[in-house]
């Protein structure tokens, strides 16, 4: 273990066989460091400040021996704490560690005191219960069940489900994260581990794996390695955003592409489309990279689009989203089956929410909707309901 510029030496007796590193000014800002290092400092932080290295290595676990040396190092070399080592089999190795500016480092950690945590804690749960949904009350459960410290920590993240489902987003964990933390990588193992623990993330189309774009079309795909005709498919084919961006030429032509939001009304289309139509499923809100893979399909082959989402707020949210697309090209696209007649003809219709309300009334002021949808958003103030197009799709 060698120190840095930045780092001091101090031997602690007279033959050299303990020392103690540290920087000479101590740290007073936390700069932004990964989670796995966040939730193991607060642990260190939690046992007081100066504890045996052998202790705070059981808190990391047998698994994060390396991020917990690595953490260490950077907590010396940045001047948040100076280690204690001794030297054995001709090697320094830590025997305790004594964080500093410990206030400051409770503080960026958002570590308060027991009874501000409390209050704190009470405020954010009465917030959860009234603006969160039925399919997430087995994570405010499990949220109760939490010690208060953690438990703030972790409700970031159920805030963000409920702001992904009212927003029909779907995605890759990462994609989730960056909604949640602002960072790709912001969501630790153990913090995913128990979010599949609390709630079904299928439920909340969040994948683990690779997403896959699900397309019919009259189309032979040209690649790299040899071409794909979607035409062979019965129904659809579903292909990975890997694959789109490879592609570099198709054979064939469609005149209209259809992007169906609701997964049983795609699959009912693309099995009884007219040979001359290409039908796309579109995931909710679109993600980027649907929007990446849907680009690369319209720049190979352009056509307009009519595009379906639910008769709902969020569904004409959703179909402007998928629209700039064609805008962006210059190409028209139309709401399909999206119409004020079609919601009304509805058997079954669920009432609108206030936040529903709130998203037709900033729609009314910011947005030029097309007469469809303009039709569709006053039927709905005027009614007070909403609908999902698996009922007539």
């Amino acid at each position: 273990m060698n120190a840095t510029d930045t780092v001091q030496i101090e031997s602690l007796d007279r033959l050299c066989k303990r020392r103690r590193r540290f920087k000479p000014e101590a740290a007073q800002n936390l700069t932004l460091i990964p989670s796995e290092w966040r939730e193991l400092l607060i642990r260190w932080v939690k046992r007081g400040g100066n504890s045996r290295w052998e202790t705070l290595l059981k808190d990391a676990g047998t698994t994060n021996l390396v991020l917990a040396q690595t953490l260490l190092e950077w907590l010396v070399r940045e001047g948040w704490a100076n280690v204690t080592e001794e030297r054995k089999h001709g090697d320094w190795w830590p025997q305790s560690l004594e964080l500093r500016n410990l206030p400051q480092l409770r503080t960026a950690l958002g570590l308060g005191d027991k009874d501000q945590d409390a209050l704190r804690w009470q405020t954010l749960q009465a917030q959860l219960r009234t603006q969160c949904s039925e399919s997430l009350v087995p994570a405010l459960i499990a949220l109760d069940e939490l010690p208060v410290h953690r438990a703030l920590v972790r409700c970031d993240l159920i805030f963000a489900l409920e702001r992904w489902k009212e927003a029909q987003r779907s995605g890759t964990r990462r994609d989730f994260a960056l909604e949640a933390r602002d960072d790709t990588k912001g969501i630790s193992e153990s913090e995913w581990t128990w979010l599949e623990q609390t709630v079904d993330l299928a439920e909340f189309r969040i994948e683990r794996h690779t997403p896959l774009l699900l397309i019919s079309a009259p189309l032979t795909l040209m690649l790299p390695n040899g071409r794909f005709d979607l035409a062979a498919c019965s129904d659809f084919a579903a292909l990975t955003p890997t694959t789109v961006h490879a592609i570099h030429s198709i054979s064939g032509a469609v005149s209209c592409w259809q992007l169906i939001e609701n997964r049983t009304s795609f699959e009912r289309v693309a099995r009884s489309r007219t040979p001359d139509i290409g039908v796309i499923w579109l995931p909710g809100y679109p993600p980027g990279w649907w929007c990446k893979a849907v680009a690369r399909l319209m720049d190979l082959s352009p056509a307009p689009a009519q595009i379906a989402c639910d008769p709902d707020p969020a569904g004409i949210a959703i179909a402007l989203k998928a629209a700039e697309l064609w805008l962006e090209r210059k190409f028209v696209w139309l709401p399909w089956k999206m119409s004020a007649s079609d919601l009304a003809a509805l058997r079954v219709r669920k009432p609108l929410t206030e936040a529903d309300r709130l998203q037709l009334a900033s729609m009314d002021k910011s947005t030029a909707l097309p007469d469809a949808l303009a039709g569709l958003a006053a039927w709905m103030l005027e009614h007070g309901e909403k609908g999902e197009q698996e009922g007539f799709i």
